[in-house]
């Protein structure tokens, strides 16, 4: 199946490769909750390359497969063909018990979970299962003044992402073989949220990119095929049990740097920076930067140790296999809007 093709160290493609014919070699009944939007897209390619049954579990509210622009015609059909569906609510429960009765998964990839009591229905209707691997994020963290988050850090139980936190909790008060996995921002072809095409929309235009503060402000960003890949690597890895796991990109950047990275990734002139005070502003409750405003980067150090997984894409390969694959084709998630632009602007 000849999908996925960045341009790679070769070492480390042989690397991958390897790791693909010895996973072919122990086939698995792999579920996915999700897996037709971004992360899970990408996932639930990588799995069937490696020869895993593949079933999704969506509503099926939209298309289960459709060809993304990693594919070739012949990679697409392959994936078509071979991955499963069932349609059901995730948060329904007799609805799963009814679809999901009698069926056995070796692996379960919950990737749209966002509350404990969603886990909770997705175990009660299956029963056993095997290897429960879960989508978190480096949301939960608590602020804190010391970086780079570890995984041992402390959890935010007021953060938005609380309930990932409390998935977590479950799947060990369950004594489930469980994983959870924490990105911090993502980005790459079919990105949802606006991380990267912020940034495109603004260079597009020429516009001057405007940013809060001082611009110095450090984060860290992983592309969505390294994070799949990370993913692939928790399964059936006795070292991953009940473990927790940060993925994201090797280098930390500020936010100048990202702006400065997109325009090179897009061919485009170094943007033109306007640094600003958030406090200065009423923007009614828009959003005028697309990343929180404070250092929040994590070590990806154990995740390299236990998983044997090294990001591939440095930031500006990545972002330009992002903007040549999706928003350089002219193809986004959201239309640009430049009225907290215009506002800032307006000022200085």
């Amino acid at each position: 199946m000849a999908a996925f093709r960045p341009a790679i160290n070769k070492n480390r493609r042989a690397q991958r490769l390897t790791s693909i014919r010895v996973s072919a070699a122990a086939t698995k009944e792999v579920l996915i909750l999700g897996g037709t939007r971004f992360i899970g897209v990408y996932l639930a390619r990588q799995l069937v390359e490696a020869g895993h049954e593949v079933t999704l579990l969506t509503r099926g509210k939209k298309e289960v497969t459709y060809q993304i622009p990693d594919d070739t015609d012949e990679s697409y059909n392959a994936y078509k063909s071979a991955v499963k569906h069932i349609a059901a609510d995730r948060k329904d429960k007799s609805m799963l018990d009814s679809k999901l009765a009698g069926k056995k998964f070796d692996v379960v990839y919950d990737m749209n979970g966002r509350e404990a009591e969603e886990a909770d229905l997705i175990l009660g209707a299956l029963g056993d299962v095997g290897q429960y691997i879960f989508c978190s994020s480096a949301g939960v963290y608590l602020k804190s003044s010391q970086m780079p988050h570890f995984e041992v850090d402390a959890g935010d139980p007021k953060s938005r992402h609380k309930g990932k936190l409390n998935t977590e909790a479950l799947l060990e008060d369950k004594g489930v073989n469980w994983t959870s996995i924490r990105p911090v921002y993502i980005y790459g072809p079919l990105n949802y949220n606006p991380v990267e095409e912020w940034f495109f929309h603004r260079i597009k235009e020429g516009r001057p990119i405007p940013i809060p503060n001082s611009g110095q402000q450090v984060t860290q960003l992983g592309h969505v095929k390294d994070l799949a890949t990370a993913f692939v690597k928790v399964l059936d890895n006795e070292k991953a049990s009940r473990q927790v796991y940060n993925i994201s990109g090797e280098r930390f950047v500020t936010f100048d740097g990202i702006a400065k990275a997109c325009a090179a990734a897009a061919g485009a002139p170094e943007p033109e920076l306007v640094h600003y005070n958030p406090k200065d502003f009423d923007f009614g409750g828009k959003k005028a930067f697309p990343l929180r405003d404070q250092h929040f980067f994590t070590s990806i150090a154990k995740a390299q140790a236990d998983l044997n997984w090294t990001p591939e894409y440095g930031l500006v390969e990545g972002l330009k296999d992002s903007f040549e694959k999706d928003f350089g084709r002219g193809t986004f998630r959201k239309a640009a809007d430049f009225s907290t632009d215009d506002l800032i602007l307006s000022q200085k």
